[in-house]
């Protein structure tokens, strides 16, 4: 079982830490141009957009994976068809929509942000661009949430690390050779989006041409099956309308503060999405293993998957408290050279080291709870965290300043935990399935 767990999740972790990756390729290219300032601004702008409305969708890939893990499990394979074209439809008709309302969509997130009034063109050209690639964007969510339902998880790997290659290599050579400033990183973007929606069709059919073969009227599916679909997805929609509140707050909060202690947050926030690169990946094996037995009905092999992803889990806490203890010093001079931030940063390295702790059982329960599509029990556990975080920040902020927004941030990621893992232990009886 522990070979399976790592066979699922070192290829979500590759994936994981090539995002990062681009967009920092992506800063560093507008960044040697004239007018660095203003490309770069314009882009963060642009992409933030984009990063918001895919993380609000990502219901597709967590639902898609769930239910497809468990008609895998249950030798389904009709079923398993069904569900990708079932979300393929979803994420193309959600994505037609934005392309559709594109100028007041637009226009609202510049009336949003109220960027300076040079970079509304640049944040206008760009979105104008990118608005095109929510259709393979979208469409690659469903694509990947239905690989890890498979569990296959090397697949979206390979086609993670093309796209960002390919995504890298047309961005330079749309700037620094065809001198395209933002439409060039824009088009790059674009280009390689569609490149890895195709190339993971081309993947779909090559590797699972038996799934899809005697399977009639594909497409066909009810309006049951649909409600289905959606009483799945609406629960992690609104679970993710939390999570944005929560790291929206953190930014706010952290302006109030001053530059520094805005920095000083940003440094901290990195430490987590470190650990979260790491973290996911077993969550992903978790979705699964544990999708995979409970659809099966066997409930022997679903404990043992769950009881490895955990020890797994713990290992990882241990060795991120460890790290953290002793090298958050030199990982903060590795982002800054400031000496005012770096001394300032040794004050919140406590918070840093207690994530591993406070967050572990989050993303495990993630997982597990994704992969038996327990979708209403994955708001809830979010939502109480939610509700824990604005409680203790509110009540101690005026006494503990930043820090009561760290200390809010690791009740939050407890709390999480917490609540699923009761939900999970008064909810047993729905464990209880057939060796």
């Amino acid at each position: 079982m522990h070979r399976r767990i790592l066979q699922l999740a070192i290829p979500s972790i590759i994936s994981n830490i090539t995002v990062p990756l681009l967009g920092l390729v992506d800063v560093a290219i507008m960044g040697h141009m004239d007018l660095a300032r203003w490309y770069v601004a314009a882009i963060a702008v642009g992409s933030m957009a984009f990063n918001i409305l895919y993380w609000l969708l990502s219901f597709l890939r967590f639902g898609t994976g769930g239910m497809t893990a468990q008609a895998y499990g249950a030798g389904d394979r009709d079923l398993c068809a069904r569900l990708l074209a079932r979300a393929l439809t979803v994420s193309s008709a959600i994505a037609l929509a934005f392309v559709a309302l594109q100028v007041p969509l637009c226009k609202l997130i510049v009336y949003i942000i109220e960027p300076d009034p040079f970079l509304v063109g640049l944040v206008e050209k760009y979105f104008h661009i990118c608005i095109w690639g929510t259709i393979p964007s979208l469409g690659l969510y469903a694509l990947t949430g239905w690989f890890v339902g498979m569990q296959n998880t090397r697949l979206p790997m390979v086609v993670s690390i093309t796209q960002n290659v390919l995504n890298i290599c047309l961005s330079y050579a749309f700037v620094f050779w065809l001198h395209m400033s933002v439409t060039g990183i824009a088009l790059g973007t674009l280009i390689a989006q569609w490149a890895g929606f195709v190339m993971a069709l081309g993947m779909v059919a090559w590797r699972y041409a038996d799934v899809f073969r005697g399977v009639r009227g594909l497409f066909d599916s009810t309006v049951a099956d649909y409600e289905h679909f959606f009483m799945v997805n609406v629960p992690l929609f609104v679970r993710t309308l939390f999570l944005v509140a929560v790291n929206i707050w953190i930014i706010v909060a952290g302006a109030k503060g001053g530059a520094v202690i805005l920095a000083v947050n940003s440094i901290i926030m990195q430490m987590f999405i470190l650990y979260t690169y790491i973290m996911d990946g077993f969550a992903f094996a978790a979705e699964a293993l544990c999708g995979r037995y409970y659809g099966a009905r066997d409930k022997e092999k679903f404990h043992r998957a769950l009881r490895g992803v955990w020890q797994w889990s713990l290992g990882l806490v241990a060795v991120y408290t460890i790290a953290y203890m002793f090298g958050s010093p030199l990982f903060t001079s590795i982002l800054t050279t400031d000496t005012v931030v770096r001394e300032a940063a040794t004050d919140y390295y406590i918070w840093a080291m207690l994530i591993p702790i406070s967050g572990v059982a989050a993303f495990v329960w993630d997982g597990v709870f994704v992969g038996i599509t327990n979708t209403v029990g994955m708001l809830k556990g979010t939502m109480g965290g939610a509700i824990a975080f604005f409680l203790v920040y509110l009540l101690l902020a005026d006494r503990m300043g930043n820090h009561a927004l760290w200390l809010a941030f690791d009740v939050y990621l407890f709390m999480r935990g917490v609540v699923q893992h009761v939900i999970y232990i008064m909810d047993n009886s729905k464990f209880k399935m057939q060796n």
